[in-house]
């Protein structure tokens, strides 16, 4: 892996661990899926914009709009819906660490649904995820925090897990920043309609506008694409990896902007959850590097 695939690939991690932090300062002022519809709406406009103005083309292929479009429905409308609607209760850095947990569901619903193999080290990974997990819940739920947003954060995790294995090949044709913005126009018209019926009462504020334009415009529009970067650059299992820095990212951004209490036991489940992501990931690697040796 060379040096610009690890800055990317820590780029979109930083990028994406804010994201939970930028949209808890949103929802405590503006209706959730109004500010997200408006995002994506926002995001997709200037996607688009860019795409054209670099000689991008809104001609995919079959396999690239139904990509786009199932990418655009599940992570953007379920996932990030569901996120948002559960930020209003859900503390930031929780929020973080259920999403973080994404390789850790896909290798799972991979290995017992679709028949893919873990080498040990991998069923170890999920051990460890799962214990880690359970470490911070137990913790969390003896303080007292919403089930609902809890429940609803796994939801949107489980949304994300559908989109991961659903959309593969999306950029293999190019127009990348095009896709990008027609996913995020997909999820601003699958959230226009229950939008609508939320109560619209907005608090302008000088950190919500600020954390409204961030969110917009860097985990919305950046660090998307700079994912799709780096999976044309080094394929999804290797970019994946990078998903290990989530936890902790994710925990200590929350912590810094927000004053979020971080207790012992916290901590120590977020840095065992980060090992299980890393182990299971190095286990995919190592598997997919065996098959393309087989193969040769």
């Amino acid at each position: 892996m060379d040096v610009r695939a690890v800055l990317m690939g820590v780029a979109f991690a930083t990028m994406w661990s804010s994201a939970f932090t930028s949209a808890r300062i949103i929802v405590a002022d503006a209706p959730p899926l109004s500010a997200l519809a408006l995002r994506f709406l926002i995001s997709g406009l200037i996607g688009v914009a860019l795409a054209r103005a670099m000689g991008e083309s809104w001609r995919l292929t079959p396999a690239q709009w139904r990509a786009t479009i199932i990418f655009g429905i599940c992570q953007n409308a379920l996932y990030l819906g569901l996120i948002f609607i559960a930020m209003q209760t859900v503390q930031a850095g929780l929020a973080a660490i259920i999403a973080s947990t994404l390789p850790l569901i896909v290798a799972a619903v991979g290995f017992l649904a679709l028949g893919e193999r873990l080498r040990p080290l991998g069923v170890t990974g999920l051990v460890a995820g799962l214990a880690g997990v359970i470490m911070i819940m137990g913790s969390r739920i003896g303080a007292g925090v919403d089930l609902l947003g809890v429940f609803l954060c796994v939801l949107g995790a489980l949304a994300l897990t559908v989109a991961t294995l659903s959309v593969r090949g999306a950029t293999s044709g190019g127009n990348v920043l095009m896709i990008v913005g027609l996913q995020m126009l997909i999820g601003f018209a699958a959230l226009a309609v229950p939008a609508a019926f939320e109560t619209h009462e907005v608090r302008l504020s000088w950190p919500m506008v600020l954390a409204f334009v961030y969110t917009t415009l860097v985990p919305g529009l950046a660090a998307t694409w700079v994912w799709f970067m780096l999976v044309r650059r080094i394929g999804a299992v290797r970019a994946a990896t990078f998903h290990f820095l989530n936890p902790f990212l994710g925990v200590a951004i929350a912590a810094v902007v927000l004053g979020e209490t971080l207790r012992p036991l916290d901590l120590a489940g977020v840095a065992v959850i980060a090992a299980g992501i890393y182990a299971v990931q190095v286990s995919k690697t190592s598997a997919a590097r065996a098959a393309a040796r087989v193969t040769s």
